[in-house]
């Protein structure tokens, strides 16, 4: 699909709707994980899989944040119709994602104990994080080839091949926990080994379909080389998109070893409220994802006029969209989160809905969020993105540390801290874009 021609705002719509579904699917990983394990193992294995759900948040946005800002560079190759350059960049961007996925895997076996002790896991929960962790993380390959292929078909205006793929493996992954946790009793491992089979499943296959339907992009011979200044201007840019989803996710493992602090309870309420989280807002974030590719197209083509419309057109749609999320989560929490913890469980489901009540009525900040995190990406200012989330998370952190401390507030104070966020780091972003809004979309 090429992005520049066309309705704007229909054309985004479309392009995203596959992602969004995509997406969805995605999350249906640890939704299924949380589910079965809340069901079927109780509250002490849903602590542990929930914490360590944060742990592989973290991990795979080191691999999405490269491979996301790889596809903004896809995208304006694409725009400016240089192949050389794009199959270029595209085997420089592979060589880049699979030696810092070696890299990660060496490091998180050889930190397993660091990393558990670091996230204040509770003693009684130490022997299930560390099996759960020891299956999970071998799906680290499985990941990074999935996004990687992903965000290439992506950028190239494919965003249907990913949710077919996608589709596929959650399915696969729904049915082989119900036979590995339910039918054969093999407990946390087993959650975790479903999880990386479908991991698999997505990545490898993607990787044959590109390889087979778009076998001119992967044709790397005669004078497409693997160039170090390709690497070099690949990592530059993919650091900094790299460097703003850690951040982002470093600041969600500061929060989780927070609220370990508060016990088994509260982390079991905290782990099904963030799938309920991920999985509201997770649309936002995708159309974030859309409007990016979009842009950036747009600005490789040279067309201001129909990126001033694209933005104007997505934040009004984001924030609509988000307002009538909030307003279902806001009335039906306690229904969501009984699909997790078994109703006998009052206290968990009690402080799921404080969360979701407080942090699920400002989907709309962070749908706006994404929205900017997308728009300076594709501008070629990555470096904003970084600035954004570090004042959302910084002031996340600081406020969920500072106002949990007081007697009065306790665990409400980690709740009202997210949006307070989102909030800030809004106001920065609108005020910096309408202060610079000529230098930003001047062609460079």
């Amino acid at each position: 699909m090429d992005l520049t021609k066309g309705p704007i705002l229909k054309t985004m719509l479309w392009f995203a709707i596959p992602m969004i579904l995509g997406d969805l699917l995605q999350q249906c990983y640890n939704i299924a994980d949380t589910i079965i394990v809340g069901q079927f193992l109780g509250a002490n294995a849903l602590a542990a899989v929930g914490s360590a759900f944060s742990l592989m948040t973290l991990l795979t946005s080191i691999l999405l944040g490269l491979a996301m800002g790889s596809g903004t560079i896809f995208s304006l190759r694409f725009g400016q119709k240089d192949e050389k350059g794009l199959k270029e960049d595209i085997l420089a961007s592979f060589a880049l994602l699979l030696i810092v996925t070696i890299l990660l895997n060496i490091f998180v076996y050889a930190g397993m104990d660091l990393i558990i002790w670091l996230l204040r896991t509770p003693q009684e929960l130490v022997s299930l994080m560390k099996d759960y962790l020891a299956v999970i993380f071998s799906g680290l390959f499985g990941i990074f080839l999935y996004n990687y292929f992903a965000s290439l078909l992506r950028s190239l205006g494919n965003s249907f091949v990913p949710l077919v793929f996608l589709a596929i493996s959650t399915l696969l992954n729904i049915a082989l926990d119900l036979w590995f946790v339910a039918g054969l009793h093999l407990g946390v491992d087993g959650a975790a080994a479903a999880t990386v089979i479908s991991q698999y499943v997505s990545g490898l296959g993607i990787l044959l379909y590109t390889k087979i339907h778009f076998s001119d992009f992967l044709a790397f011979h005669g004078k497409v080389k693997l160039y170090k200044f390709r690497i070099q201007e690949i990592f530059k840019f993919s650091f900094l998109t790299c460097l703003q989803q850690s951040i982002m996710n470093l600041g969600i493992v500061a929060v989780q070893s927070l609220v370990n602090s508060f016990g088994t309870t509260v982390m079991a309420a905290f782990a099904a409220g963030v799938k309920i989280d991920a999985f509201a807002y997770l649309p936002v974030q995708d159309f974030g994802n859309a409007f990016s590719i979009f842009i950036a197209q747009n600005y490789g083509a040279q067309k201001v006029k129909r990126i001033q419309k694209g933005i104007k057109g997505a934040f009004l749609t984001s924030i609509l969209f988000s307002v009538v999320i909030s307003m279902i989560i806001f009335i039906f929490a306690p229904n969501l989160m009984s699909l997790f913890i078994d109703w006998s469980q009052t206290m968990v489901i009690s402080e799921g809905i404080q969360y979701l009540r407080i942090e699920g009525s400002f989907y709309f900040m962070i749908g706006t969020l994404f929205l900017l995190y997308g728009l300076y990406r594709a501008l070629k200012r990555p470096g904003m993105s970084v600035v954004l989330t570090i004042f959302s998370l910084g002031t996340r952190v600081f406020l969920a540390y500072s106002l949990s401390a007081i007697p009065s507030l306790g665990l409400v104070g980690i709740w009202w801290s997210i949006p307070i966020g989102w909030f800030l780091a809004d106001a920065f972003g609108l005020f910096y874009y309408v202060k610079n809004r000529k230098k930003l979309l001047s062609i460079q």
